[in-house]
């Protein structure tokens, strides 16, 4: 069984993917061929905003969109323990402090009551993480950054297609990242990225920061990296949009499957679920349960052949490269999670029988 079915995807769009790179491989455009524009105008359009910017990978654009916000050192973003490392890297790297927020402890994501009060003059920014693939509370924290006057970041790595309140993510603040890596929801065969907004300047800023800060060849009008992203890989994205409702739709669907055939185990107090707020839906860019024991359950499960992951073992804060930025019983919520979190097999090319056999074996192991 496989964690995360990239083949059987693969051989759904072979055809589509395979005609794909092989235009660009006619062409020789490698780096901004027309595939770039091409995808950037059908995901600005997918998403809903003026603006989408392709580039090198997730990190790459939030780094991107913070220098485009002209972020400096010693300036202060909010943003959550409880997620990949990038989310922090990317502001330490510019010089920046992250100020760690805990989560709500039933979504995972940044819980907004408690943002407000981690606001100080130097505060730049506040970075949300749309984590597992469902949208962080962002009405609640565009609101707080209205108050004080401050860009919103959505980091949405894992929840591209998600709708929040009849709007998609990426679309619902300031700027909204994303990452094409080959396991989150719409997935490229090697490292890509997208930023989204509707802010021009933003978008003319994040577009020239991402050719080395080139308003025009050779005119460097800022610092910027080599952060584009290849030809290659947006035909990859391209051939794989026409497929994404569909996905979407099945990841939902295998979702709310899960949810419901697990809630056995709920009552019977062996496992909790995620947390999904009715104004919202998940994409489920993992399918993550809380469990007791999890070495003896994942052990256990590896023994049946079910493969699991852990979504993240430990917060920012709990990590050596940025446990200077908080103390170590700050966040709870986001060290007690780390303890417990444990991702199930997840993809849109999931058979329910493989899902069956997940459910089965991790009932007799949760009851053993």
């Amino acid at each position: 069984m496989q964690f995360i079915d990239l083949k059987s995807q693969y051989a759904a769009l072979k055809s589509e993917i395979d005609a794909g790179i092989q235009r660009v491989l006619d062409h020789g455009q490698y780096i901004m061929g027309p595939e770039v524009k091409a995808l950037e105008t059908a995901l600005a359009s997918f998403v809903g905003v003026r603006h989408c910017i392709t580039v090198a990978s997730g990190t790459e654009a939030l780094l991107i969109a913070l220098m485009a916000l002209d972020l400096k050192p010693g300036d202060e973003v909010i943003t959550t323990p409880f997620t990949f490392a990038a989310t922090a890297e990317v502001i330490v790297l510019l010089g920046a402090k992250p100020v760690f927020v805990d989560i709500e402890p039933d979504t995972c994501n940044i819980d907004p009551t408690l943002v407000e009060a981690a606001i100080t003059p130097k505060t730049r920014a506040i970075m949300p993480v749309s984590l597992y693939g469902q949208v962080a509370d962002i009405e609640a924290i565009n609101a707080i950054a209205a108050r004080h006057r401050l860009p919103v970041i959505e980091d949405a790595a894992q929840s591209f297609g998600a709708s929040y309140q009849g709007r998609r993510s990426c679309g619902v603040s300031t700027v909204g990242c994303t990452s094409f890596f080959p396991s989150k929801p719409l997935g490229c065969y090697g490292d890509g990225g997208a930023i989204f907004t509707d802010d021009d300047a933003l978008a003319q800023a994040a577009r020239e920061i991402r050719v080395h800060g080139q308003s025009a060849r050779y005119t460097h009008t800022r610092v910027g990296v080599g952060g584009r992203m290849d030809t290659l890989q947006c035909a990859v994205v391209l051939a794989k949009l026409p497929r994404f409702a569909w996905e979407l739709e099945r990841r939902r669907q295998l979702g709310a499957r899960y949810q419901q055939l697990l809630a056995p185990l709920v009552t019977e107090g062996r496992l909790r679920l995620l947390g999904v707020r009715p104004d919202r839906d998940c994409v489920w860019g993992q399918y993550t349960v809380f469990v007791n024991d999890r070495a003896r359950v994942q052990a256990a499960l590896q023994a049946e052949g079910v493969p699991t992951a852990v979504h993240y073992p430990k917060p920012m804060h709990h990590q050596a490269a940025y446990a200077a930025y908080a103390t170590a019983d700050a966040c709870p919520h986001s060290v007690a999670t780390g303890q417990q979190v444990m991702s199930l097999p997840m993809s849109p090319d999931l058979s329910e029988a493989d899902q069956d056999r997940v459910i089965h074996v991790l009932s007799n192991v949760l009851r053993a």
